[in-house]
């Protein structure tokens, strides 16, 4: 079965966030660095919801994986 690899701003709407280009750079920019002790789903900012949602996705080694993954390392540089 092939994975499906989708956009940053579908994960941005999948988690309830605004999802236009310059919306997701104002969230990145307000919420970055994370550091690197902290897993990126247990980041502050996340909803329970949006936690669970980030988890799952990485566990699961979902089709969203890799998207979580750039938006991980996005927020931390």
């Amino acid at each position: 079965m092939e994975m499906q690899i989708h956009p940053l701003s579908s994960l941005f709407e999948q988690l309830g966030l605004a999802s236009s280009q310059q919306e997701i750079q104002y969230f990145i920019n307000k919420n970055k660095p994370v550091p690197g002790t902290v897993e990126l789903d247990q980041a502050d900012f996340w909803s329970a919801a949006q936690a669970s949602f980030l988890r799952e996705a990485k566990q699961q080694d979902a089709d969203w994986a890799e998207i979580v993954d750039r938006l991980d390392a996005m927020l931390r540089s």
